[in-house]
Order: C-alpha cells, then structure tokens, then sequence
C-alpha cells in the first residue's frame, strides 16, 4: 500500500476489514450488505464488495450477507466467505439458540446484536470468548417508526465500526428507496438515526469464561460420489425440533382465554400448529377439546390466527411487551403415525 492517509481502522492479514451479517429471510439483512457496500465504495471512496449466502428466498431461512472493505489503493479480488469477521451482525437473536454464530470472533471483533436485552446476557447466551457487544433494540424501533429492521442494524453497524462515514450510509439509504418506496425514506432515515444512538456497548475481555470458536466449513456427509440412489430420504424431516420464533417481526398472537369458545378456527388456520389443546368436559358433561394456549416455538408470526377469530381471543401483541417463555403453552406429548 502507498503512505497516503489509511480509511480503515484495521485490516486483516490480506488488508481487508470484513462484516459478517447473520439472519433469517425476511430480516432485510441481504439489502442492508449492499446498501453498506455502496456506501463504503461510491461515499467513502473506498474499495469493497458484497455477496450474500442463502438457500431458498423463503422468509425464515437462514441468510448471510458478507461486505468486505479495503483501502483505495488495494485490490479485492477475493469472494470467498467472512471466516473471521471484524463486525458480527445478528439480525435475530433467536437464531443463538439453534445456531453457532461465532465461530472466528475474537477478542478484537466487535459483535451487533438486534436485542432488548444487556451484552452482559448476549455475551453469556453466545458464550463469546471475548470482544466488544452491541446491543440495539432493532425490532422495537422498527415497529415504532414502521420499517423493516435492516435500516436500524445498518445505524448500529455505522456506530459499532468507528470509521463508517454516517452521511454516507444515509445518503445510500435515500438512494435505495427513492426510486419505488420514495414515501419510506424519512421512516428508515429516522430509524438509521435510533439504531446509531440508541445502542448499548460493552467490551469483554478473554476471561476464561469461554473457548474461542474457530471457523470451520461445513462438509456434507453426501455428495456426487457417495450419493444414495436417487428418491432415497436418509434423513426425513420433522417438525418436533423446529423453532420457527426467528421468523417473527416483532409481533405474537396473545391468546385471551376468558375470551375463547374453543371454536377451533385458529387451529385449523393456523399452518404451523402452534395451538395447544386437552381432552375436557363442556358445562353439558360431553367431552370437548379445550384451548390451553400457544406453543410460540412454532409460532412464526404471520397473525393468521388472530384474523379469522371472531371472538377476540387473540390479539397482535407486541413481543417485547410480554415475556414470551413465561406464556408458552408447550406440547407435552407428540403422536407420531
């Protein structure tokens, strides 16, 4: 590299400093890598490039957005994945219950987390070896000011990084949705300006509290030499496992039981039978099935259930405002046929 002036703050090994953004369909986190991307190249002068990783474009899929950036004067001719990101961005943090995220976060990285809770609880809930938490309520601003969260993330990750030129992002922002959602800008803007000022920030030591995580790439058991004959299922699918709570947005049904008539409406709407019931008696001693309630690891959000009820007895509820694991009705028996 030349001596001139230096734009970013560190760089690794092969002079790139790198994101890696880890989310679920529908998060915007694939949008938000190439708005960050633009904003790095075209107003900041920087080098940079951004690709995204996903399967199918379905909402609750996993999804990985990766920018990397380098000086002005240094080629990036790599579009391998982030191993060992600078910034870890969790747009969900439900994904840290099923999901290892950190692997090659160290003491130096800076890791953003779209949450209402303290980095002292996302730190332990990660088992982060060491670095620096930020925390932002990403969901809540974007329900308050009616946008998606990606805009909120990108004014935290501008915050977190140190060097990211604010006017930039912004300007990028308006750029983005001038053409088809021009009446979204002043929303998202004003949630880029929360999500950079209302974050919380914590750095950690290694403590020995917990092990560093290293990268490791994932090898499928099954490929094109050892594949079974075809129409073989050698590991079917279930849904006993799934938790679908990193699909929601911000919002539950909240089951208002003085108000059901256990109709059933819900449940037969409901596509993922998240909806708990039990063998019981109505006030003519016939047997019936009673609602207990909602089992939310199933619950996705998508406020089916609340539309069809006639009688009130679910509600779209903030999530934020109820303690969630507190109301949860779990299933306590599966009967597999």
């Amino acid at each position: 590299m030349s001596d001139t002036k230096k734009l970013l703050p560190k760089v690794n090994k092969s002079g790139f400093f790198e994101i890696r953004m880890e989310s679920v369909g529908g998060l915007g986190a694939n949008l938000a890598g190439k708005v960050l991307a633009e904003a790095g190249v075209l107003g900041m002068g920087l080098n940079g490039v951004n690709f995204a990783s996903y399967g199918s474009e379905k909402k609750g899929t996993p999804v990985k957005s990766f920018v990397r950036f380098a000086e002005p004067d240094f080629e990036i001719r790599s579009n391998s994945p982030v191993e060992e990101p600078h910034i870890l961005v969790i747009f969900h943090e439900k994904m840290m219950k099923t999901m290892t995220l950190t692997q090659g976060v160290d003491e130096n990285a800076t890791v953003v987390v779209n949450t209402a809770r303290t980095p002292d609880e996302i730190r332990a809930e990660l088992k982060l070896y060491g670095g620096t938490v930020v925390c932002v309520d990403a969901i809540k601003i974007s329900v308050e000011e009616k946008v998606k969260l990606n805009t909120t993330m990108l004014g935290a990750i501008a915050k977190a990084s140190g060097f990211i030129d604010k006017a930039a992002l912004k300007n990028a922002i308006a750029e983005t949705f001038k053409k088809k959602y021009p009446h979204l800008i002043d929303a998202n803007l004003k949630a880029f300006e929360r999500g950079y000022n209302e974050l919380s920030v914590k750095v950690f030591k290694p403590d020995n509290r917990y092990e560093y995580v290293s990268f490791s790439r994932s090898v499928p058991d099954i490929g094109y030499e050892n594949a079974p004959i075809g129409g073989v299922i050698l590991n079917p699918g279930n849904s006993i496992s799934k938790d679908l709570s990193a699909s929601r947005t911000g919002y539950i049904p909240l089951f208002i039981k003085d108000k059901c008539t256990n109709c059933g409406e819900c449940e037969i709407t409901c596509p993922d039978y998240c909806f708990v019931w039990e063998k019981g008696m109505d006030k003519h001693g016939k047997e019936k099935n009673i609602l207990l309630g909602i089992d939310y690891q199933f619950c996705k959000g998508c406020m089916k259930c609340v539309e069809i009820c006639k009688f009130d007895a679910l509600k779209k509820e903030l999530e934020s405002n109820h303690d969630v694991e507190s109301i949860t009705i779990r299933h306590t028996e599966f009967v597999l046929k």
